[in-house]
């Protein structure tokens, strides 16, 4: 049973000087999850939170995660831009992006950020575009294929298909890319992948920690480059369905650790620095989007239209992901009523939820929708002339302070160009 972390008595009170729609995060629960994370690596001395900004790239969420040592990963222009205004600078900034035009590598570099080469001809483009390749330097490694962990009675569990994915470089043109960067003037290395999205096993990471380790040491006999820091991306995910068990993220940095010293350590390498890239991991359960009941719909099922929309949170309209919802103050009352939860956009996908069981459910009612405190507000859009709701943080105090307020007509109408 998913519980949320504010009470039907809190949200009456912040829904008097906040309409709903809103997303509501959780700063107390954001501050510690950050804590537990740099607990399990913290046998790693150089270890690095980057915090994936596009997950959730609000401003004041990224000032909380510096207090908590975090650094972030940017993947454009503007969240450079953010992360700039926001106190990061150097090497508290990776920069990990695709398809990139030569303005971001620009930006990228003049602000000290560590650039992370999505395919080997991006090296003869960022040399062409600064004019130098900076010293420190680091490269996507796509192994191809499908991503298997783990072996039981039904043989290996796919995680992922890394070989249809258009991110990384192969076996073979990493080490190109290596001996290319080292010839133009790269003195440190690092080794980034990304082999699978929001897995729910504890070893997710240690298993792709191995693959990487072992790549680096591979990497460092055949160019000798110097190879500083690992970067582990994201991939570690939460638990959206109630019946789902979260990751323990001690145990997993416990398993990456055995990784390193099986690994790494014996070849000398006990120097490299182990990064993070994590965005779901770090905010999903921490935000919830709150909305109310405005309608009941009786046909050939029964609808309960609220007053959020695909606007607010996109998941469930274009992936069919699920989002667990808890109607306040009927907690603990059967869930005897089937629905579905609906928007008002002008698509039939507009829907939080198919077939869901709850609790009967009344015009005025207000609904929780868990784990959208990352990819929520941020995947936002305004079709149908629907605009993005307000971010509100719930301050450990128990207070609430505005972090982002709602979109107006105003600012629907500010690029239109009416003559």
């Amino acid at each position: 049973m998913k519980k949320p972390f504010v009470t039907l008595e809190q949200l009456q009170t912040i829904t008097q000087q906040y309409p709903t729609p809103f997303h509501l995060y959780d700063e107390a629960g954001i501050r510690a999850n950050a804590r537990a994370l740099r607990a399990a690596f913290a046998w790693n001395p150089g270890f690095t939170e980057y915090f994936a900004v596009k997950a959730t790239p609000n401003p004041q969420i990224l000032k909380l995660l510096k207090e908590e040592g975090c650094g972030v990963d940017c993947s454009s222009l503007c969240e450079l831009m953010m992360s700039d205004h926001c106190g990061f600078s150097g090497g508290q900034i990776m920069f990990s992006s695709n398809d990139t035009p030569a303005e971001e590598f620009v930006l990228a570099a003049k602000l000290g950020a560590t650039i992370n080469l999505d395919d080997i001809s991006h090296v003869d483009f960022l040399r062409k575009t600064l004019g130098y390749i900076p010293k420190k330097i680091s490269c996507r490694f796509n192994p191809g294929g499908a991503f298997t962990l783990g072996e039981s009675k039904e043989g290996f569990q796919v995680m992922d298909n890394p070989g249809q994915a258009k991110y990384g470089m192969t076996r073979q043109q990493i080490a190109q890319a290596f001996k290319q960067l080292k010839e133009l003037g790269a003195e440190e290395f690092g080794i980034h992948a990304f082999l699978a999205s929001n897995t729910i096993s504890n070893e997710y990471y240690p298993a792709l920690a191995r693959i990487l380790f072992q790549l680096a040491v591979e990497l460092k006999e055949e160019t000798g480059c110097h190879i500083t820091f690992i970067n582990l991306s994201g991939g570690v995910g939460v638990p959206y369905r109630p019946e789902q068990p979260a990751n323990d993220i001690a145990v997993i940095g416990e398993g990456v650790r055995k990784a390193y010293e099986e690994i790494l350590a014996p070849t000398g390498m006990g120097d490299v620095a182990i990064c993070t890239e994590l965005g779901r991991f770090m905010l999903a359960p921490y935000g919830h989007l709150v909305t109310r009941v405005l309608h009941m719909k009786h046909i050939y099922k029964d609808y309960v239209g609220v007053d959020a929309c695909a606007s607010n949170l996109m998941r469930p309209a274009i992936y069919g992901a699920y989002h667990h919802i808890t109607v306040m103050g009927k907690e603990d009352k059967p869930c005897d009523h089937m629905y579905d939860v609906t928007g008002s956009l002008c698509e039939n996908s507009d829907k939080f939820a198919v077939d869901r069981m709850l609790p009967e459910v009344e015009v005025g009612d207000l609904l929780v929708i868990h784990d959208t405190g990352a990819h929520g507000h941020a995947m936002g859009y305004q079709y149908n002339g629907r605009l993005r709701s307000a971010e509100v943080l719930l301050c450990q105090d128990g207070s609430t302070r505005l972090i982002r307020r709602a979109e107006t007509p105003e600012d629907y109408f500010a690029t239109a160009i009416w003559e």
